[in-house]
């Protein structure tokens, strides 16, 4: 299953600015507020590239599960996006197939 697509974005940068900056900042420094929203910024847990596929799939505390409305080849770009951006250097790409395959 590819999954869904409402979002028209399919690069990984314009797919950060549409869904992910509102919360995480458009230099993906976090916030606190209303919500504590983490830092992306030079984040060691994106180096498992699991993990963050899983969390675009399934949400985590209070960011909604995105499984429903990205494909799997949206979700691989942003994740590969936030992974070799704002300080992150993790080379190992993920594929829409890893996607699909954790969905």
């Amino acid at each position: 299953m590819n999954g869904p697509s409402t979002f028209p974005q399919r690069d990984g940068a314009a797919l950060f600015q549409a869904i992910c900056q509102g919360c995480h900042q458009a230099n993906a420094q976090g916030a606190v507020g209303a919500a504590a929203y983490p830092a992306l910024a030079r984040n060691i847990k994106l180096a498992s590239a699991a993990y963050p596929v899983y969390t675009v799939l399934q949400g985590r505390k209070g960011m909604p599960p995105l499984a429903n409305y990205l494909s799997a080849a949206q979700i691989a770009s942003v994740v590969n996006y936030v992974r070799t951006h704002f300080g992150n250097d993790y080379a190992d790409r993920v594929s829409p197939q890893m996607v699909k395959t954790a969905r």
